[in-house]
């Protein structure tokens, strides 16, 4: 503060020497020209703000004006009386504590939230009661206002689930099915048949023929009931189309295992929408980049890019995971462990040449 006012009245000594050099005629009209723009900014600013220093530089040049001519200062009486009431108040103000309740750490407020929207059942009463059993002293109206600045309701109303928890609960058991054709090279119409799950989004290729008669496409069914049998979660739906494909002995297989097939309506490709949309992914990822020779080559390209869509490929649907690991934790890549090496399978393992404290950089 004090070299800053050394800085300004040096400032303000040079600038009035200067004016006492120059005519008078100049002077006169500068200080015209200088009282407008103070009566404009005045228009403009109710109360300008002033540093110490200003203060003190604008109460010493006061002294070297005329009583009479202090009146076009904006320093009133009543600003000094102001300036001495700040001083005092400064002066004799003592450090107090925060009344009110304490602030909730920031760790708590994220441990309320994620209780709430991982448990859309509970009410702010039953994470009050979980976070005691914690050890986490909190008032439980701290715990509703936490809530409800974050938007969510604290009542147990936000009980009933969301139509994207309803579908997710509603999608286990289901499967559905379709055929896709594949032109070879010689022209000649190959057809898929392949059974996705609703819920994990896990393909299973049935077959490749360029005959799909009855007998082939309920042998393929029989086939993959066999695999339904020793899956732990049974299956209930079957979503198909009306293609001329699936005839009534297809249909027959599913009803003695109890599972129950459903018809989609009549040109609406969207009420079988995930079968739909895997055609198109693999499509556009697979069958589009290269050129069929024969059934062969087709079977032995779509094992492969099932394989890679089964257990590598991420989905939007299953929060960036592959099929496979619906069920698995994910594991972090961390700097304890930065080298991975990729085997021919695809697969990802940790280098032995690790070292144990994780120095050794990424090749």
């Amino acid at each position: 503060m004090a070299l800053s006012f050394l800085y300004l009245a040096f400032v303000r000594v040079v600038q009035l020497v200067r004016l006492l050099c120059r005519a008078q005629d100049d002077l006169a009209i500068e200080i015209v020209i200088l009282r407008h723009e103070v009566a404009v900014l005045r228009r403009q600013v109710d109360r300008p703000a002033l540093r110490p220093a200003d203060r003190a530089v604008l109460a010493g040049l006061s002294r070297l004006l005329p009583r009479e001519r202090r009146a076009g200062f904006f320093v009133q009486p009543d600003t000094l009386l102001r300036w001495h009431r700040d001083l005092v108040r400064r002066r004799w103000t003592y450090p107090h504590r925060r009344s009110g309740r304490p602030v909730v750490p920031a760790g708590t407020a994220t441990l309320v939230v994620r209780l709430a929207r991982e448990n859309p059942t509970w009410g702010y009463r039953r994470i009050h009661g979980e976070l005691a059993s914690m050890g986490i002293s909190i008032a439980p109206s701290s715990v509703w206002a936490i809530l409800k600045r974050q938007g969510i309701d604290p009542a147990p109303r936000r009980s009933a689930p969301t139509w994207a928890e309803f579908l997710q609960a509603q999608a286990k058991g289901r499967i559905a099915c379709d055929f896709f054709h594949v032109d070879t090279v010689l022209l000649r119409r190959l057809y898929v048949l392949f059974f996705i799950d609703h819920d994990t989004r896990r393909v299973h290729l049935a077959g490749v023929t360029a005959n799909p008669v009855t007998g082939w496409v309920a042998q393929q069914a029989r086939n993959f009931c066999f695999d339904l049998a020793e899956r732990a979660t049974p299956a209930t739906f079957l979503i198909r189309d009306r293609d001329t494909k699936f005839t009534a002995s297809f249909d027959a297989v599913f009803a003695a295992v109890g599972i129950r097939v459903i018809k989609t309506p009549i040109r609406a490709p969207r009420a079988n929408a995930i079968a739909e949309r895997f055609v198109g992914t693999i499509r556009r990822e697979c069958l589009d980049r290269f050129l069929i020779l024969g059934r062969r080559h087709l079977e032995a390209g779509l094992a492969e890019y099932v394989d890679h869509y089964n257990g590598h490929r991420p989905h939007r649907s299953l929060d960036q995971r592959c099929p496979s690991a619906v069920t698995e934790a994910i594991v972090s890549i961390t700097d304890r462990c930065p080298v991975i090496e990729i085997s021919s399978d695809g697969s990802g393992a940790c280098s032995s040449s690790c070292a144990p404290n994780g120095t050794r950089g990424y090749p």
